[in-house]
């Protein structure tokens, strides 16, 4: 069946109307636009001026269109963003984790540097150190203070000898075994250590208290004065620490008895140094033959 030639709008009042705008906005676009030829070819300031006028009316417009056009391209980036920050985080995370571990192993080889040097050092300044070994443990908790040593007879150690560490004097030998050995620490109540102090050569005795601590107590005089901060050192007096070796530091103001702080922690290193006697104990006279048959 071939189409119907009438194009009439019908009886809808819709359609009509709408057939009517049509061609009332088709007429006026095309009148404004021949105006418009008109103006902008016989008066361009014009033309320009009004151009600039439309402008100004459309550029809020045209900013609020491209501002929700922005945004809504930006939803996309901003989640994939966000999954991309979270991995990121999760991985600097790891990676500071793992930087952490090996800064803590940095900072535990420097320090046990440290203090290996300054134990060499000590060495070097002993003319027959008798060896340098491994302090395994300490009794911190108990009222005797000791230590054991892992090394013995088999190594050259004796009882009475002294023990130091890279800050100071630690103690003294009194038991080994064939490659043990037990060491007195000077807080201990049974160490006496002869010292004198380090501005006047003042003579002294540091008597251990058993609770980590040390009381400095004068010698043959009385009402002497003591001040905090007083530097004490092993003065060779008694034959078993050789002079010099620091000892202890006053840790408030006193006469005749303070109480003082080790230099040496056992607690805070583990290798020390064992040195001969300062004036070795002579070993026991042999008994002559006539002593023998006397007897």
């Amino acid at each position: 069946m071939a189409p119907a030639r009438d194009r009439r709008t019908g009886f809808s009042r819709r359609r009509q109307y709408g057939v009517f705008v049509g061609y009332v906005l088709a007429i006026a676009g095309a009148v404004v636009g021949a105006a418009l030829l008109v103006v902008s070819t016989f008066n361009p300031p014009a033309f320009a001026g009004a151009r600039m006028g439309v402008a100004g009316l459309t550029a809020p417009v045209s900013s609020g269109l491209a501002w929700v056009v922005g945004g809504v391209a930006a939803v996309p980036e901003a989640i994939g963003t966000y999954f991309f920050v979270r991995q990121e985080n999760v991985a600097l995370r790891r990676e500071r984790e793992q930087t952490r571990a090996l800064l803590m192993r940095a900072r535990t080889i420097a320090y046990d540097n440290r203090r290996l040097r300054s134990l060499l050092k000590v060495r070097d300044r002993i003319a027959e150190p008798v060896v340098t070994a491994r302090l395994v443990s300490s009794s911190a908790s108990s009222g005797r203070r000791f230590a054991l040593l892992n090394a013995g007879r088999w190594s050259g150690v004796r009882p009475g000898m002294a023990v130091r560490g890279p800050d100071g004097l630690v103690g003294r030998v009194v038991e080994t075994g064939p490659n043990a050995a037990r060491v007195m620490l000077l807080t201990d109540g049974d160490s006496i250590v002869p010292i004198r102090r380090t501005r006047d050569g003042l003579p002294a005795i540091a008597v251990g208290r058993g609770d980590g601590m040390l009381d400095v107590r004068s010698v043959n005089a009385t009402n002497v004065k003591f001040n905090a901060g007083d530097l004490f050192v092993t003065s060779g007096v008694g034959g078993l620490y050789s002079p010099g070796i620091p000892v202890a530091r006053v840790m408030t103001a006193g006469a005749d008895s303070v109480m003082a702080r080790t230099f040496a922690n056992p607690d805070t290193f583990d290798f020390a140094v064992v040195e001969p006697g300062f004036m070795p104990v002579p070993p026991p006279r042999a008994l002559a033959p006539s002593d023998n048959s006397a007897k």
